[in-house]
């Protein structure tokens, strides 16, 4: 049980720190997508620029709203700009005020404990009404990889983090297989609003929300959703009051809608290159760059390098269908890092040819006026073409044929 929890926590911190496997969106995009399967929330407008917050909390109806900067991080509240304002979330009683506001937040960079030192920019603020909750709750749909199937996972402790939760108070936890055929029925999730403690008047209601949070799972391709929290509030109404949502990148091509959520300003600028050169690219903190084809071998290459004392600088597997164009590419990612003060190769040609390999690794370092020292390690197809095309090169290109010799010489010459 603690791992489904874990795992929906763990979901957004990926995608905030850069790691994007799977598509996040913001706060009011959430918002409008709750709200168009008939899910309730605090009324909520996002705004782009100081004047339109002027003109949102003007016409809202109250003067009891709420600013949140719009940036793909947790801990908003608790962050700090790199303007000097504290804190993405704040309470606004005034136009004039969210105004304020929004101009000290817009065009600049929220820095909080899971975006890391640079921050994230906020190009949005969300202003929305102020509810009084009696009561949190916290819910999510997620993937269960032990029960292999979808789940319903909640708490009455909601407002908080669920992980904690999920580690002193085990019992705290409802969790409710979905069965696929049937999906969340009423009955089943009227059950799970009662076992939550939701008054008479109000378990209908969170019902039917959980209802439809199933509904946009499965509709729409979701991989998460966590509502933390839902409330149930003074007046007897009951709001998803905050959401995230993760969905799954193989479905793009059928979630076009979706997908033109995405906002590319809150992810790493080289991994967003590397995606459209078809590269699958994560940036780390380390000074040897490595281009490896499969991710199995990838992460085997990063853990040699790190037994030898070394710190990768990238995740990047080229996969088996590479040209010495996509190397090419491959090489102006990993040179585009200052922090890169060597290159490892670790290529085993199955489908990949080692030739083509070989070629791109020329042709890049040529054009590239490359300066940092380069290791290769080519085994497979094509390996003897792939060695003498290197060897006739004329470039200070040093090929390995074992992997922890490699790997050593590689840790060796980033200095």
């Amino acid at each position: 049980m603690l791992t489904v929890v874990r795992k929906a926590g763990t979901l957004a911190r990926a995608a905030s720190a850069g790691q994007r496997r799977l598509l996040s969106i913001h706060e009011y995009q959430s918002v409008n997508l709750l709200n168009s399967y008939g899910i309730p929330t605090p009324k909520s407008i996002a705004a782009k620029t100081p004047e339109e917050a002027f003109e949102v909390a003007k016409n809202f109806g109250t003067d009891k709203l709420v600013i949140k900067a719009q940036v793909l991080a947790g801990g908003r509240g608790k962050g700090r700009f790199d303007t000097g304002l504290q804190g993405g979330v704040h309470m606004v009683g005034s136009p004039e005020q969210a105004k304020d506001y929004a101009s000290k937040m817009l065009g600049s960079k929220l820095i909080t404990k899971q975006t890391g030192a640079g921050g994230r920019v906020c190009n949005a603020v969300m202003l929305a009404e102020r509810r009084d909750p009696a009561h949190e709750y916290y819910v999510a749909v997620l993937n269960d990889r032990v029960s292999q199937g979808v789940v319903l996972v909640a708490s009455s402790q909601g407002g908080m983090n669920i992980e904690e939760v999920a580690a002193k108070d085990p019992s705290a936890i409802i969790t409710t297989p979905i069965p696929f055929k049937e999906g969340l029925t009423s009955s089943a999730a009227l059950e799970v609003a009662k076992k939550l403690g939701f008054k008479d008047g109000a378990q209908q209601e969170a019902a039917d929300i959980f209802v439809n949070l199933y509904k946009i799972f499965k509709d729409k391709d979701a991989t998460q959703i966590e509502i933390n929290p839902m409330a149930e509030t003074k007046d007897g109404a009951v709001l998803c009051m905050d959401a995230k949502f993760g969905f799954d990148d193989n479905a793009d091509f059928r979630q076009r809608d979706i997908f033109a959520l995405r906002d590319i300003s809150q992810e790493e600028a080289s991994e967003v290159e590397a995606q459209k050169a078809n590269l699958n690219f994560i940036k780390l903190d380390g000074n040897i760059g490595c281009l490896v084809n499969g991710a199995g071998l990838a992460m085997a290459t990063m853990d040699v390098l790190s037994l030898h004392g070394g710190n990768p600088a990238n995740f990047l597997d080229v996969g088996g269908g590479a040209t010495p164009d996509t190397v090419k590419k491959a090489f102006e990612l990993l040179l585009a890092d200052p922090k890169v003060k060597s290159i490892f190769i670790n290529i085993f040609g199955g489908i990949m040819r080692c030739d083509y390999i070989a070629e791109g690794v020329i042709k890049a370092t040529k054009e590239l006026a490359m300066t940092i020292p380069l290791v290769v390690r080519l085994k497979g197809t094509k390996e003897t073409e792939a060695k003498e095309m290197i060897k006739n090169s004329g470039l200070k290109i040093i090929a390995f044929d074992g992997l922890d010799e490699a790997a050593e010489y590689a840790v060796k010459v980033a200095v």
